[in-house]
């Protein structure tokens, strides 16, 4: 409990001794009435003053406005103990408010200790001074010294260690690092000296984006909080309105006692005060963001927590969502094994066919300038350096492949979609499972070379899990051959897979899968760096293992920061969860206020039952919305 909060309990205890003292000893004299008055003002004048400047302002049509004027008019019929009774109820409610608020807001800001306060640079003299991270350029060498911050992004030049990334990850398992391994602003160097080339500026560090993500995830509402923010907005006058009604028109009808029909309008404006729908439903989105994000997920907004709970259909990237998207060479095809070929017309490498080394060699050139997966797998396999000088115009084909023009020789490697704009003669599929990069030189084809990927060790589980918590469908998109997209489907369970995908039929494909869903929602899982375009489009955009990806943290409206697909069914949970318990605190709210209006209208529901309807009603919603357990990712 903070010093804010110690201070608001201080002064409920003491208004509620003061009342106390009051109705025993003294209910009905001057020295009651005094200190019915002190315990009053004590507990209630920061809501008499907010009332008042709202008056002036010209929005006073608030909770402020009706707690002051149903209490002053309590005092006014003389009910001292009751206009008391209200306010310090009142102040108990916001009293849990300001608790609930700041236990959702643990996760927050133990997520926002991942700032770095420093980094170090070295001097002219050769020593390490601590400076602003704002003020490290791109270019510049850090030092990072065992149990520091990394405080900007980089590569690792010098040194290796031990890096703990729970912060951003929610993941305990620390990673290793060594010269030329990336590492990301936020985490924690735990065992040696490294020095990091800086490779982004503060501003556009990982952590400036997750925190700005984070901070700014309160701004994006969901369906849910902006129905109660426009029902309050005419909810409150009406009730007010309503209360002046039941206040004069009764008695000038009927004849009746004034008194008695302003206490029951007093009444009236006490229970239908809008508190704990304005307060418990921004509260229950809150705490399952707060919640998520200590599990590694960060979530944009409440809106999206809440598509997020009616998600029936997930389509997934299957290469570094699905699969750990490390490639390996597993076949090398020349056009013929032997490397020579009676009938074969290729005689332009030394008078015969490409053998084994070339045909990887050509392939290794050929994509040496991409970054696609596929393309660090040809160069770990030739392992060789790479003479670039021997490289001309390199042409590279999105979805096809790459052209390129190296030793002279027009080079064309990638799959059989580039096979057949090059019209290759012979080319031809190739009978192992895999995915196949072709190899044909100046429309002659020199063979191929097979690399395969292989699933994570919790993908089965989690589409598994997807189902069992009421996913209906799954789909994997991917650019791979029909086959290896058949062998992956077929062994993690999936329900519809389509393959041979360019970037633009995955878009096509998800634009044909959103509008066959109805009512439902569709997620689609994908890395984020190739996605952009499938993840704005869906109705939630997933972005999977993203740490230090800005296209993902920039397309997507969820976060995982690790590449555990368990980590979808988290998320799932977490934001059914959140949206069970905004229909709870609907219902039990609107449903006691109902029943105790109409009570009061008849005089049946006095003063009492009203702080119950209004206070007591808000605390059991804002302890129902504080029940944000967290499922656990189990990796048994």
């Amino acid at each position: 409990m903070n010093r804010k909060q110690k201070k608001q309990l201080c002064a409920i205890v003491i208004s509620l001794l003061l009342m106390i003292g009051a109705m025993l000893f003294a209910p009905d004299g001057i020295v009651g009435g005094v200190l019915f008055c002190t315990a009053y003002l004590i507990v209630g004048y920061k809501a008499l003053i907010k009332a008042a400047k709202n008056i002036v302002s010209g929005h006073f049509l608030d909770e402020n406005f009706l707690m002051t004027i149903a209490t002053i008019g309590a005092f006014a019929t003389g009910e001292y103990a009751e206009g008391c009774a209200v306010m310090i109820f009142y102040q108990v409610g916001e009293l849990f408010e300001s608790y609930a608020v700041n236990k959702s807001r643990k996760s927050i800001t133990a997520l926002m200790d991942i700032r770095p306060d420093y980094a170090n640079v070295e001097n002219e003299k050769g020593e390490l001074v601590q400076v602003s991270p704002d003020t490290v350029k791109i270019g510049d060498v850090i030092a990072v010294k065992a149990g520091e911050k990394i405080p900007l992004d980089g590569i690792v030049i010098e040194g290796t260690t031990t890096v703990d990334t729970s912060a951003l990850t929610g993941e305990s398992l620390p990673r290793d690092v060594a010269a030329g391994s990336g590492v990301i602003s936020g985490c924690i160097n735990m065992t040696g000296l490294i020095r990091v080339r800086v490779t982004k500026e503060f501003g556009e560090s990982t952590v400036s984006r997750i925190l700005e993500l984070v901070e700014n995830s309160s701004t994006k509402k969901s369906k849910s909080e902006n129905f109660i923010s426009k029902f309050a907005k005419y909810y409150t006058p009406i009730v007010v309105f309503s209360a002046l009604a039941l206040a004069v028109i009764p008695p000038l009808v009927t004849g009746g006692d004034f008194v008695t029909w302003i206490q029951r309008a007093l009444t009236f404006l006490v229970i239908s005060c809008p508190c704990a729908l304005v307060i418990s439903i921004p509260l229950s989105f809150f705490g399952g963001i707060g919640g998520a994000s200590r599990c590694g997920i960060l979530i944009k907004g409440s809106n999206y927590l809440e598509a997020l709970s009616k998600v029936d259909t997930v389509v997934f990237d299957k290469t570094g969502t699905l699969t750990k998207g490390t490639f390996e060479v597993t076949a090398v095809h020349p056009c013929n094994e032997n490397g020579e070929c009676e009938n074969c017309s290729h005689k332009h490498f030394h008078g015969k066919c490409a053998d084994k080394n070339e045909l990887l060699e050509l392939a290794a050139y050929a994509e040496c300038y991409s970054d696609h997966p596929i393309s660090h797998s040809l160069r770990k396999a030739y392992a060789k350096e790479i003479d670039s000088s021997r490289i001309g115009e390199v042409n590279e084909i999105s979805g096809h492949g790459v052209n390129a023009v190296i030793d002279g020789n027009s080079i064309s490697a990638g799959n059989m979609k580039l096979m057949e704009m090059v019209d290759a003669k012979g080319a031809h599929e190739c009978h192992k499972t895999g995915t196949a990069v072709h190899i044909a030189h100046d429309g002659e084809y020199l063979g191929h070379i097979v690399i395969s990927d292989v699933p994570k060790e919790d993908s089965q589980r989690a589409i598994g899990e997807l189902k069992s918590v009421g996913v209906r469908k799954t789909v994997m998109l991917t650019g791979d051959d029909r086959r290896v997209g058949e062998k992956m489907a077929a062994e993690l369970g999936i329900d519809e897979y389509y393959a041979e995908l360019l970037p633009a039929d995955k878009v096509e494909r998800m634009e044909e899968i959103l509008s066959a869903e109805g009512e439902g929602k569709v997620a689609f899982v994908g890395d984020g760096i190739n996605d952009a375009p499938v993840l704005s489009r869906a109705d939630v955009g997933i972005a999977m293992g993203a740490m230090g990806s800005d296209a993902a943290i920039e397309a997507a409206d969820i976060v995982l920061m690790d590449d555990n697909p368990l980590k979808i069914v988290t998320a799932i949970k977490i934001s059914r969860k959140a949206l069970k318990i905004v229909k709870e605190n609907i219902v039990f709210t609107i449903g006691i206020k109902v029943i105790t209006l109409i009570l009061g209208a008849f005089g049946i529901a006095n003063m009492w039952a009203a702080v119950f309807a209004d206070v007591g009603v808000s605390i059991i919603a804002i302890l129902n919305a504080m029940r944000q357990v967290v499922p656990p990712v189990n990796k048994d």
